[in-house]
Formats: C-alpha cells, sequence, structure tokens
C-alpha cells in the first residue's frame, strides 16, 4: 500500500486511530468485534494504529494489547499522554513527573515494552511545552518510546517543541469540513519535515453518510458539537448532499472522496480514519488504489471555503484545551 514518511519510519497513508472502540461514540462494540476489525487492519496492510490513555481511561490500550500485540512487528504503535484518567478521573497534566508516570502505565496496560510515537495529547497551559516534551526526549532515551508527536497544537508551539526534541508527528483534526490546520500548522509541518497525521478525515461520520439526525445514542460526543445538531445540522447536511453527488459522479463513495481530498493536500499528510466496520476499513484502504479525478478534488474545494460549514467545531469550553489557531473570524459557540 502508499506508505508516508514518520519520522524515522514509513506508515500507510491510510492507518486506523482505535479510539472510538473504546471510547466517544456510545457503548463500546463487543471486544470479538473490535479485535475482528483491528486484525483485518492488520490483514489489509494498514501499519499504524493510534490508541491514547485517554481512551476509555485506559482500555482501549488494554484492547489492544489482548487482540492485536500477538503481530507487535507488523505495525507503527502509536499512544498519548498528559490528557489521562489516574484512578478513573480525567486530568490534564503535562508536567515531567505525570508525562513519566502516564508512559509508564501506558507501557503496562499494552503488555509491551516500548511505543514508537507518544504524543502530548494536549498542550497542558500551566507547563511550559519544553518541559514537556523534554520528559518524552528523556524517555527515548531510556528506550521507552521511539519518536515525540504532538496532538492539537500551534505551529508556535510546535516550533517551540521542534527546537528542544524533533517532533515526528503532530495530529490535528482536518477534512474537508475542518480546515484549520491551513492556517499555518499544515506548512509548518512540512517545512520541518514533520508529518501531519489527520484525524477524523471523513468529519466523525458526516462525510461518510453516517449522519442524517442528531438523535444520537447516549455518550456520543457528536451530540455536544455544535455543528452536529440542530440548526447548524441541518443547514450542513444540504451540503453534504452536495458532496454526496460529487463523490457519485466520481465514482466513489463519499468516505473515499474525504480521504483522498486529505491525501491530496501533501505528501506529508497521512490520514487516520476511526471505524467500527469492518467493511468501511475495507473501504478505506480501497481509497489507495482508487485515484479522485482532479476535477472532484476541485469541487470539493470550491464546495468548503473558510466558514462554509454552520456552528463551531467545539464550544468554546471544549476549545479552551485546544492549542490549534482558529480560522479568520471563526466565532465559538
Amino acid at each position: 500500500m502508499q506508505t508516508r514518511p514518520l519520522g524515522h519510519r514509513t506508515v500507510t497513508a491510510i492507518s486506523l486511530g482505535c479510539m472510538n472502540l473504546s471510547h466517544a461514540y456510545d457503548v463500546a462494540p463487543p471486544e470479538a468485534e473490535a479485535s475482528a476489525l483491528l486484525n483485518r487492519a492488520l490483514d489489509l496492510g494498514v501499519t499504524m494504529l493510534d490508541t491514547a490513555a485517554l481512551y476509555g481511561g485506559g482500555e482501549n490500550e488494554k484492547l489492544l494489547s489482548r487482540t492485536v500485540m500477538h503481530r507487535r512487528g507488523e505495525f507503527t504503535l502509536a499512544s498519548k499522554c498528559v490528557l489521562d484518567m489516574p484512578g478513573g478521573k480525567r486530568v490534564l497534566d503535562g508536567s515531567p513527573a505525570a508525562i513519566t508516570a502516564s508512559i509508564d502505565r501506558s507501557l503496562a496496560r499494552l503488555g509491551t515494552d516500548h511505543i514508537d510515537l507518544m504524543y502530548l495529547h494536549r498542550l497542558d497551559p500551566n507547563v511550559g511545552v519544553e518541559d514537556s516534551v523534554g520528559a518524552l526526549a528523556r524517555a527515548i532515551e531510556a528506550g521507552k518510546i521511539g519518536m515525540v508527536g504532538l496532538s492539537e497544537m500551534s505551529a508556535a508551539t510546535i516550533r517551540r517543541a521542534h527546537a528542544v526534541h524533533p517532533v515526528a508527528a503532530v495530529q490535528s483534526e482536518y477534512s474537508p469540513m475542518v480546515r484549520n490546520p491551513e492556517v499555518a500548522v499544515l506548512e509548518t509541518c512540512r517545512e520541518l519535515n514533520v508529518a501531519f497525521v489527520a484525524f477524523s478525515p471523513v468529519a466523525r461520520g458526516m462525510l461518510a453518510g453516517a449522519i442524517r439526525t442528531d438523535t444520537y445514542k447516549p455518550g456520543d460526543i457528536r451530540a455536544t458539537m455544535p455543528r452536529f445538531i440542530g440548526a447548524d445540522l441541518r443547514t450542513n447536511l444540504d451540503l453534504v448532499a452536495r458532496f454526496d453527488a460529487v463523490a457519485a459522479n466520481a465514482g466513489l463513495t463519499p468516505a473515499q472522496l474525504a480521504l483522498g481530498w486529505v491525501l491530496s493536500r501533501g505528501d506529508h499528510v497521512i490520514a487516520l480514519p476511526g471505524t467500527r466496520s469492518i467493511a468501511h476499513i475495507e473501504e478505506d484502504v480501497a481509497t489507495l488504489d482508487t485515484p479522485v479525478p482532479a476535477a472532484a478534488l476541485a469541487a470539493v474545494d470550491a464546495m468548503f471555503p473558510i466558514h462554509a460549514i454552520a456552528g463551531p467545531r467545539y464550544t468554546a469550553a471544549m476549545q479552551a484545551m485546544i492549542d490549534t489557531e482558529l480560522l479568520p473570524g471563526e466565532v465559538l459557540a
């Protein structure tokens, strides 16, 4: 499959985010189904699996330990610290001591002595990013992790972090509906030779035919996001219908058009969809063998200018935990 560089490794241009197998999208699926999905992804050739200490309060890492770590040599393992749930309570702590303890807990849950890529899940405003990255650098020296990553951080923060230790990857939400990385982060990553990992590349299911109403199940994070509910959602679904028509005219599924668009934004971009469906991961991976017509990419660009989407990405309270730049004139709920 098509691969792209990530630090001293290469990974498949479409890799797999594991969050929704344990976290944020209502009740987790049965372990047998999650195992089948993860192993099918590896069978298809996917070579990076992305988890985090936060997901399910560590349960997502335990899931990977039980289901795919016997295939450890087949994939790059990525996890995240700073956002964690020690003792069952969510905390944001980027202090070196907390990072070291979080890494040790992740290693124990995963049943391994080495994590290939460790992200700072969020910027702790009370701790200099230099101190947080320094803790990751010492974990590399100790052989516990292999590379430094950052998640949802601004171009200025990326540069500060990169000055302490080379950053291998920056992860942020990016799709035709979420263009914030284009303010500065996408180009900063290109300049610094940092991989850009786009999570939610199908807009949390909006660009994959998964959302038609806001009747979400209890625990679904989208019920708290302004653009996925109420009048904003109804407005956005009109735009989604036009997007779906472009995909159909190009002989693609909507998800394939969204993934193809994300990958077209640069050779340093890696798409990180998440799914609970074997059919969906097969569809996603097939994107790499399905050329997206230039006319379709241009149509998507024209369809989603800045502020085309009704409603902000996050509420103001949620945005307060995000370091990524706002779009010019972006208004929070």
